[in-house]
């Protein structure tokens, strides 16, 4: 038997066409960004995006799913289909914000190494720049203080840090 904890939630990017909306899911675990979906429209079509995504992955029965309270993360939709997929939800109180704080840490971390660093000309751009982002430097490269300064990757496999 074995739980494992996930987080989701959205951050929104101002671009030259208008905002742009992202959907990750964090593996609490290790930190690892474990997918995530972007869009012009934040709608319940990105949050089925973002959860086809998830459940492509193979995603262990009895997980949890932590989010914030937002309408898109309590619609009868998403409840079904975490229900259905075996897939534990869990919310944090309202007022309290704490729970987010892994989800708020790689936002404010992401947008410090990447949307804020770079000038991005098209939508594409930024969607290409966050997948290397996420999926290469983030997960693989960048060492996180949670992780006693290994990577999201490391933490996986049961690796040491390939910088000792």
């Amino acid at each position: 038997f074995s739980i494992v904890f996930y987080q989701s939630f959205r951050c929104y990017f101002k671009t030259k066409t208008g905002w742009l909306y992202l959907s990750p899911i964090l593996d609490l675990c290790g930190r690892k960004v474990q997918c995530y979906s972007i869009s012009s429209h934040n709608d319940e079509a990105l949050s089925n995006e973002t959860l086809d995504k998830f459940f492509a992955l193979g995603v262990l029965k009895d997980s949890i799913l932590h989010s914030d309270q937002g309408p898109l993360y309590t619609s009868k939709i998403w409840k079904k289909r975490l229900k259905k997929n075996g897939i534990i939800q869990s919310m944090s109180a309202a007022g309290c914000p704490y729970d987010n704080a892994p989800m708020e840490r790689y936002y404010n971390t992401s947008k410090t190494e990447l949307i804020n660093r770079f000038h991005f000309h098209t939508d594409e751009e930024l969607n290409r720049a966050i997948s290397e982002y996420a999926y290469g430097w983030y997960n693989q490269i960048r060492p996180h203080s949670y992780n006693g300064y290994r990577t999201p990757y490391e933490v996986r496999f049961g690796l040491e840090s390939f910088r000792s």
